[in-house]
């Protein structure tokens, strides 16, 4: 693996308390995220981990802290103002149109880049049939990189699990994000899938230069592609280091084995 280098600091999160009625999710939580790193989050199911993204990605709105995303600060964030800074996302439930083909999913992670106006797009000459033509080259590459060239045609609901999370990976791709948070890219895969799934993550992190936050409950993957890691538990920080520092954390063996050691 080449030797890659970590930035400064693109994304911030200080002292984030969100509550849903009584319940905390997450309570008081910091840390940041430095540019070109593979960064993941982990912790027990129930941990908070996916309503933290949710409150980077604008999903939720936190009771509590701020968020700072290259040096501008934010109480909240906006979805679309999110996605137009340059933050995309997958989800863990796919949210893919199933009866679409696979180029014309990714090609929907292009619609912040398109410029002309939509009299143009719905008659599709001139400027419009320029820039879609661009829009596809660009779509046709990452198509190329994730290797479902076979499958370019194919509505998506036909496809294996497997392929269909690679497919939700190029749409985010295709917004050519700055950060891309993964929410469980592997869930429910088996071995092959991860293997391939791991090395596309790292490939984007390397190739692209793109910054991944990583949302994943295999620790094999986590300890392998991390260059740091954060531990929630029951919605507070418990660890923050790299791989080797959070492996051997007392407080992390604890929270994932159930037992003090």
């Amino acid at each position: 693996m080449s030797a890659k280098t970590i930035g400064d600091v693109i994304l911030d999160v200080k002292n984030i308390s969100l509550s849903f009625g009584g319940v905390k999710a997450l309570t008081d939580i910091s840390f940041d995220v430095r540019e070109h790193e593979v960064r993941a989050i982990i912790g027990p199911n129930g941990a908070g981990k996916s309503s933290m993204l949710n409150c980077i990605n604008g999903v939720y709105t936190p009771q509590q802290g701020t968020i700072s995303f290259r040096g501008q600060t934010f109480d909240h964030m906006d979805s679309h103002q999110v996605a137009v800074m340059g933050i995309a996302r997958t989800f863990q439930n796919l949210a893919l149109f199933k009866g679409m083909s696979v180029i014309d999913n990714i090609m929907t992670g292009r619609n912040l880049r398109i410029k002309s106006n939509l009299f143009w797009q719905a008659l599709r000459i001139g400027p419009a049939q320029r820039e879609e033509e661009r829009h596809r080259e660009f779509v046709e590459h990452i198509i190329d990189f994730l290797e479902i060239q076979a499958y370019r045609k194919t509505p998506v609901g036909q496809l294996p699990y497997g392929l269909q999370k690679r497919v939700d990976l190029g749409r985010a791709l295709a917004m050519e994000p700055r950060v891309l948070l993964l929410d469980e890219p592997m869930a429910g895969m088996n071995v092959e899938e991860k293997q391939d799934m791991c090395r596309f993550v790292l490939d984007v992190n390397q190739e692209y230069g793109t910054t991944v936050v990583l949302i994943e409950h295999d620790m094999g993957v986590v300890m392998d592609i991390s260059d740091r890691v954060v531990v929630l538990d029951y919605g507070k920080k418990i660890g923050d280091g790299t791989p080797d520092q959070v492996r051997n954390n007392e407080e992390v063996i604890s929270a994932y084995l159930g037992t003090s050691h």
